[in-house]
């Protein structure tokens, strides 16, 4: 396996750079979100930590994590593929919520026993590396978290990377099957027979948070998946996914030394990482308004996220945690399964 690493910056540097205050509401402290400094750190002290690579694409996309994994990733890293760790569905939807005997095997075969802390990270920044957080979290492996900025951030801030195949796992744990929280997962009977009645009449209705493009929201853009109506539920609200996310780019000089996933080294090399608190606050108020972002803080309304195939839902979810909020779940299948249904009522326009 062929390492590669480069100049450290100085731990002052650094962190400056990437630490922040993010809260979690799980007993046993287990952040939701570290930081590349703290990931270092954590690898030099803890031993039972599971790094994973969480990378997945668009499906109008040429780009697979899978294949992309053994050109680039963080020392002894191994990659878990979504798309696998799943149940099959009748609609062949992608990434749908695995039972748990499907989910407790894929933990043993990647050496995961229920006290590991496992670290996800994806090669956007923040994209698909919370879909894995929300699958361990909804099974109740709150030791979990994701790298803030993922491998363009560790990068970023001298993170040594290795190339090759993933290592081998010594000897697979032992992972009862655990109990899915099934509050946090809603079905396609949840959301019909939520959107019946405006949620601003029901205070027992939740809100729906849509992270998709706001143009695909209104049905003015195609979907990435060709045949499927663009459009929304009826009273989902629109909050795109990007709303909670910020824009860095690499160095220049670090960037061009450093092995990119995709294979090119040309052009500016740019990751997402979760806006601060302030910031996912200011997206939530925005996309509902004061009053309605308030229900939800307090515990008085439950929300519920959505997007396109359960991805980027989950990046409305994490931030939505980030906020203190108790009261959320998603819906699994989102748009794809939603519209596939020709029984189902789209929206097109506000």
């Amino acid at each position: 396996m062929l390492a590669r690493s480069f100049a450290r910056r100085t731990l002052s540097a650094t962190r400056n750079l990437c630490f922040r205050s993010y809260a979690t509401m799980f007993g046993d402290h287990c952040p939701l979100v570290i930081t590349p400094a703290q990931l270092h750190g954590m690898k030099d002290k803890q031993s039972d930590l599971v790094v994973l690579d969480a990378s997945w694409h668009m499906p109008n996309s040429p780009r697979k994590g899978a294949e992309e994994y053994p050109r680039v990733h963080l020392p002894g890293a191994r990659f878990i593929d979504v798309d696998e760790v799943a149940t099959p569905h009748p609609f062949q939807l992608p990434h749908m919520m695995p039972d748990s005997t499907t989910f407790a095997n894929a933990c043993a075969r990647l050496g995961i026993s229920p006290t590991t802390h496992v670290v996800f990270y994806d090669t956007h920044g923040v994209f698909s590396s919370p879909r894995a957080l929300y699958m361990f979290r909804a099974f109740g492996h709150h030791r979990s978290s994701i790298l803030d900025g993922g491998l363009p951030a560790w990068q970023a801030h001298g993170g040594a990377t290795e190339s090759g195949q993933e290592p081998a796992v010594a000897a697979k744990p032992e992972y009862p099957p655990p109990n899915l929280n099934k509050g946090v997962v809603k079905n396609y009977e949840d959301i019909v027979a939520n959107s019946a009645v405006d949620p601003a009449q029901d205070p027992d209705k939740f809100y729906v948070l849509d992270a998709r493009a706001k143009d695909r929201f209104l049905g003015k853009a195609p979907e990435p998946r060709p045949g499927l109506p663009s459009g929304h539920m009826p009273y989902a609200i629109s909050l795109p996914f990007n709303a909670f996310l910020e824009t860095f780019t690499v160095p220049p000089d670090v960037a061009a030394k450093v092995t990119r996933p995709n294979g090119q080294q040309d052009g500016p090399y740019t990751y997402t990482r979760l806006r601060s608190t302030q910031g996912l606050l200011a997206a939530l108020e925005e996309a509902l308004g004061p009053e309605r972002a308030q229900e939800i803080l307090q515990g008085k309304r439950q929300v519920v996220t959505s997007c396109g195939s359960g991805m980027t839902a989950s990046i409305l979810w994490l931030g939505l945690k980030l906020l203190g909020v108790e009261r959320v779940g998603l819906y699994d299948e989102s748009w794809l399964g939603y519209a596939s249904r020709p029984e189902s009522k789209i929206v097109q326009g506000e």
